[in-house]
């Protein structure tokens, strides 16, 4: 095949790179950034720089972040006993979201899963116990929250912190695990709805 510009080519090839992104999306992505306006498409290029050039990691939750600590872990609205163990950065925005979570964030950066080489080393559960271990006595973190997802990783990554959390005097609970809002029984599989019947509340 003959191309008719190297540059669009290029271009197309780096878009094609992005996950969930194939050639023709990124195609049509590439087509569309050609007849919007130079100042929108350097606007666009300057955001994606900026990404890697002012982006860095909170020391304190590890939330990606403009400034460092974030202003999530820098505001005195929040509840610094509090803190929500979550496995991606995805997570705290998704939790963000509702409203209702007023304490901070422990980002691990992953979690256990010995098919892919992933031990309790390569995620931050050692900064975690730290975090727990070195608070000032205003700031004492006295419950930790596993917000993992609900799979053989995150199971194992929750029952790993809890154990190791075990010789302080921290609470540790996870959110609840269940039947969506809205659905019907019938199209809930048998894992989820046995998760619901553990996770049963006083009514």
């Amino acid at each position: 095949m003959q191309i008719t510009s190297e540059t669009l080519e290029r271009a197309v090839e780096q878009l094609a790179k992005l996950p969930g992104v194939g050639r023709k999306s990124a195609q049509r992505l590439a087509m569309y950034l050609l007849k919007q306006d130079k100042k929108d498409v350097q606007m666009l290029a300057e955001a994606l720089s900026d990404l890697k050039e002012k982006i860095t990691y909170c020391s304190v939750c590890y939330a990606v972040t403009d400034q460092d600590p974030c202003p999530i872990c820098r505001s005195a609205k929040r509840q610094k006993q509090l803190i929500c163990v979550v496995e991606d950065i995805r997570d705290v925005y998704v939790i963000e979201k509702t409203n209702e979570f007023r304490g901070t964030y422990h980002v691990l950066g992953g979690v256990i899963s010995p098919l892919d080489d992933i031990g309790p080393d390569d995620i931050r559960i050692k900064e975690l116990i730290a975090r727990v271990n070195g608070g000032s006595d205003d700031e004492e973190v006295t419950e930790i929250i596993l917000a993992l997802n609900p799979d053989a990783e995150g199971e194992a990554t929750s029952f790993y912190i809890n154990k190791m959390l075990k010789p302080f005097e921290v609470k540790i609970t996870r959110i609840a695990h269940g039947i969506p809002m809205g659905t019907e029984l019938e199209f809930i599989d048998e894992a989820t709805l046995s998760k619901a019947f553990l996770g049963r509340n006083v009514f």
